[in-house]
């Protein structure tokens, strides 16, 4: 039995970490499997027999303009997509796992046409955010959109990913539901009950749509011992940490701004926020700004992550947006409790007793940290 799984990235971030863990799995069980991926050539060490690259840098780069000009993500990649879908045909998968078909990699148009000429391969998608079922964004919470409902037209999301600088959604909405719609044998899985029921108002609707959660590496993330306070003058003050693959609006970088200003006036000099995920020009506007914030880059290594979970005294995720964010789970896992707002599928990852769902509101996580628990 032949598997082939699609995804942006392999082994890269939580999507790609997610499909080459299912990749072993299935190698394991004696399966021989496939990941085609598009995006970071650079693959972890190991996993060359499994990799396959669709396209090249240069192919992402200019699907990216053509989105840009266009707002015609996902259509774009044709040539790249033709070469892959010729290997694909020759390969002949008997399961096709997919998972984000954006990214700036593959033309979904030409990769459903294969699909539906494949009515005997068992075929599942594993949706990771909203972008199959709109017209552009990858969520619409942060804008209170639900045009995707009915169908969508003058986007509110334009400036967010994939950013355009004109709207095609409502085209791209008609596109999608006809390129998606009416595949044989196709199984829906989402990490969160919460995108279920998303699912479930959408074009998608026809599908079985199954909820499994994402699961973590518990022989990683778990209490792990460092020097890390002591590195950062933290060893009498109260840590808040934030982590983020890409700090973007919706992750809410601003309210961690304006809660590093809450906290100060409240207490002076007790709570420091720590935010791990940062790029240069983020880092440097924090510093220039005067933001009372230990600003740090991502880190790759899965075990220095879990010696910084397990350094704070909570974890602070104040996302606007998410489907359901693993680094809840990574940091209950590593023994911090956890207080994230009510949005998406976050309420799903909390388990411990001394973590807390809040509404959206900055005030109302303030007074949490102040006055119930620190």
């Amino acid at each position: 039995m032949k598997v082939l799984l699609i995804n942006a990235v392999l082994g890269y971030g939580s999507t790609g970490k997610i499909v080459l863990d299912i990749a072993r799995e299935y190698d394991e069980k004696g399966f021989e499997v496939k990941i085609a991926y598009g995006r970071k050539p650079e693959i972890p060490a190991g996993t060359e027999k499994y990799a396959v690259l669709i396209g090249s840098k240069a192919d992402t780069y200019m699907h990216g303009i053509y989105t840009r000009l266009t707002d015609k993500h996902g259509l774009g990649s044709r040539h790249a997509t033709a070469k892959f879908l010729k290997w694909a045909e020759e390969y002949d998968p008997d399961i096709l796992w997919l998972h984000n078909i954006h990214g700036y990699y593959i033309n979904y148009e030409m990769l459903f046409a294969w699909i539906k000429s494949r009515p005997d391969m068992k075929v599942k998608w594993t949706l990771h955010d909203c972008w199959a079922f709109t017209g552009h964004c990858a969520y619409y919470t942060y804008e209170k959109c639900d045009k995707w409902m009915t169908c969508c037209s003058e986007c509110p999301s334009l400036a967010q990913y994939p950013k355009s600088n004109r709207d095609n959604s409502k085209d791209n909405y008609l596109r999608k539901k006809a390129a998606f719609t009416g595949v044989k044998n196709l199984q829906i899985i989402t990490p969160s009950a919460w995108l279920k029921a998303e699912v479930e108002k959408s074009f998608l609707a026809e599908y079985p749509v199954e909820v499994i959660y994402n699961r973590i590496n518990t022989e990683v993330f778990k209490p792990t011992d460092s020097s890390f306070r002591k590195d950062h003058d933290l060893a009498d003050k109260k840590m808040l940490l934030g982590v983020a693959s890409i700090w973007e609006r919706r992750k809410g970088l601003d309210d961690y701004i304006e809660l590093s200003r809450i906290l100060d006036a409240k207490a002076p000099g007790r709570y420091k926020i720590v935010l791990v995920g940062l790029n240069e020009a983020q880092i440097d506007d924090l510093h220039k700004r005067g933001i009372n914030i230990l600003a740090l880059p991502r880190t790759s290594s899965a075990t220095k992550l879990a010696e910084i979970y397990s350094a704070a005294d909570a974890f602070v995720n104040l996302t606007h947006e998410d489907n359901l964010p693993t680094v809840n789970l990574e940091a209950e896992a590593c023994g911090t409790p956890v207080i994230t707002y009510d949005t998406g599928g976050c309420a799903e990852t909390i388990h411990r007793q001394d973590s807390v769902v809040v509404p959206q509101d900055i005030q109302a996580v303030s007074k949490i940290i102040t006055d119930v628990i620190y």
